[in-house]
């Protein structure tokens, strides 16, 4: 049964992830899409009736089929265990920055992750959700493409 307060909730998270993704965005236009450069990161999620939110990380783009080297936590994630997730891709040193390419903004990364199962932990009529990819470098982690599946 969906209370008056869960409403409430929902909603004030779901504000809050939209300002910090408005922040996050604010600084570039679609336009300017298309000089931004950095690594390919991925974010997604999936409800599992049994378990509730799955989130998952990794590298983005092509490498997220390629590779398939993702990592998995339980919604909602602290941020230890979405540094933990981070830390546990096999391609972390392509994340930390390797052969003169500087790492990413793994702060940033972290938080996005957090942020994104606090609201898919209220939000259970979202069931899929895949953000590919996310371009990151050390200052910024910002979100290119997005796909979402809700059902009620």
């Amino acid at each position: 049964m969906i209370t008056e307060d869960k409403v409430t909730e929902l909603f004030c998270i779901a504000d809050d992830f939209c300002k910090f993704f408005d922040a996050m965005m604010s600084k570039y236009t679609i336009k300017e899409a298309k000089k931004l450069k950095g690594t390919e990161l991925f974010i997604g999620a999936k409800y599992e009736e049994r378990f509730g939110h799955v989130v998952l990380c990794g590298l983005g783009g092509i490498f997220v089929e390629v590779l398939r080297d993702v990592s998995s936590g339980l919604a909602p994630l602290s941020y230890p265990e979405a540094y933990s997730m981070i830390r546990s891709l096999r391609a972390y040193k392509i994340i930390q920055g390797t052969r003169g390419q500087a790492g990413i903004n793994q702060q940033r990364y972290a938080e996005i992750i957090v942020r994104l199962s606090t609201l898919l932990r209220f939000a259970t009529e979202i069931k899929e959700m895949e953000i590919n990819p996310l371009l990151a470098d050390e200052q910024n982690v910002i979100a290119v493409d997005a796909r979402i599946r809700i059902q009620r």
